[in-house]
């Protein structure tokens, strides 16, 4: 089989048995099992926990002492036994302590992933800039058909989402050891310091001005990497609390409709090679900044019809460009700024900031943060109809009153029990002002010259 396209497989089956569940865990969270944000918020940020000691730790094994692939193919294996465990856990926290264990196991393959291919493109003397992206393109692919398939088999509130996960992940796990080896680089003398013979060196990285930047930024906007990932599905589920939306294609397809995010993906993965070689690093990376800007200011003003629905999908259409840009161009300057003794360190340091540090950060102030100020309570259906836009005798109304938030009216116009019902809008514009502030500062305080040979020389 041609190399290319068995690289193009693994990145496909990667992302597919992430996306399976990744979106659609909203759902059947607060959908499902009712229970609460701050919960929520603190099982998502399980990834970022995981992503903190795993990616350097398992990049340390690889640089030394296992072969990658052999790595890659035990930490899927265990990872999808995981989550067919997850969906029996009979509480949050049972279901987070279960959550965080996949997660040990998934996270590291990110940068692990990327490794493999970048071993194996080198060693065939491919070009990783121009080959690499064509082939991480399909690993959104499957990202968007592990969605769809969630969401077509009415899987998107259920446990099945983990099983379809699962499964995948043997599959894939099985597949890893039919690629060409990629044995530890063992490039470090045995004689060297404890602290470089363990890899820890990577860390020496922090003590360059630029690299110490560039992992601080890395954090702050890991923090907004995750958050669309987190609420973008349910956000547009729970447009079903409003009668005049409850029946709308947004409110049944809501996966469908995410899934044009990583459609997106598709087109700028591609796109990346010019821009990098256009641009350089520094200006890819500000595109990224501000194009979360605009997913956040598009969603906060998105509606199930109309000009909102317009927004809804610019806003699906901006993420292939905030995700990307960043993410790519972050994991392809290290790869041309660190030395080759340390790469897989460096590329698992690299996730540890962003999918660690930074989604931790994101993840638990996001969860309190909408739990504290942008959630708003309602004791009368008088208020609650008037936010819903609609009016207390509504058929539809009366029914998701029901069905979605367990209440009913009483005969003096209250209602049975308290009704809580997120406030979107202002939850998103306050992470689109986030995002602001770091595109600003990154634009000042990174200082970094556009050299085309730099990227050229990540072929070599």
């Amino acid at each position: 089989m041609n190399l290319k396209l068995r690289l193009t497989i693994l990145s496909f089956l990667q992302f597919f048995v992430w996306g399976a569940w990744l979106i659609t865990m909203a759902n059947f969270w607060f959908g499902t099992k009712h229970w609460d944000g701050t919960q929520f918020g603190a099982v998502f940020g399980t990834m970022g926990i995981a992503s903190i000691f795993m990616p350097t730790l398992i990049g340390i094994i690889a640089d030394r002492w296992i072969n990658a692939e052999r790595m890659f193919f035990a930490l899927q294996i265990l990872y999808g036994i995981t989550l067919f465990i997850l969906p029996h856990s009979a509480d949050p926290n049972s279901f987070f302590s279960v959550m965080l264990v996949a997660m040990c196991f998934y996270m590291p393959t990110l940068a692990l992933a990327n490794s493999i291919s970048y071993t194996i493109l080198k060693n065939s003397d491919l070009d990783v800039v121009k080959d690499f992206p064509p082939i991480r393109v399909w690993g959104t692919v499957g990202f968007i058909v592990a969605m769809w398939i969630t969401n077509l088999t009415g899987n998107k509130a259920t446990e099945g989402q983990f099983y379809i996960g699962g499964i995948a992940a043997i599959v894939l796990g099985i597949y890893a050891l039919t690629l060409p080896k990629c044995p530890p680089q063992k490039l470090i003398d045995k004689s060297a310091p404890l602290i470089e013979q363990f890899g820890l060196n990577a860390f020496k990285l922090f003590g360059s001005y630029k690299m110490a930047l560039f992992f601080v930024f890395s954090m702050l906007l890991g923090a907004a990497l995750q958050l669309t990932n987190a609420y973008g599905d349910v956000f547009l589920s729970e447009f079903a609390h409003f009668p005049k939306y409850a029946d709308s294609f947004v409110v049944q397809r809501s996966t469908i409709i995410m899934s044009i995010s990583q459609v997106s993906e598709t087109l700028f993965i591609l796109a990346i090679p010019f821009f990098l070689k256009k641009f350089g690093i520094k200006k890819v990376m500000l595109m990224a900044m501000f194009a979360w800007v605009l997913r956040f200011g598009f969603f906060a003003y998105g509606v199930p019809d109309g000009y909102g629905l317009s927004l809804i999908i610019l806003s699906c259409v901006v993420y292939g460009m905030a995700f990307d840009f960043f993410n790519i161009s972050g994991s392809l300057f290290v790869e041309t700024t660190t030395d080759k003794k340390i790469r897989s360190s460096a590329q698992g340091l690299f996730m540890m900031m962003t999918n660690g540090f930074g989604a931790v950060f994101g993840s638990y102030a996001a969860g309190w943060a909408i739990d504290k100020f942008f959630t708003h309570k309602f004791t009368t259906a008088s208020d609650l109809s008037t936010y819903l836009e609609t009016t207390p005798d509504n058929a539809t109304f009366l029914e998701i009153l029901k069905n979605s938030f367990n209440s009913a009216v009483n005969p003096d116009g209250t209602l049975s029990s308290i009704v809580m019902v997120k406030d979107w809008q202002n939850i998103w514009l306050s992470f689109a002002a986030y995002a602001l502030v770091l595109t600003i500062l990154f634009a000042i305080l990174f200082k970094h010259k556009h050299e085309p040979q730099d990227v050229s020389s990540i072929k070599h």
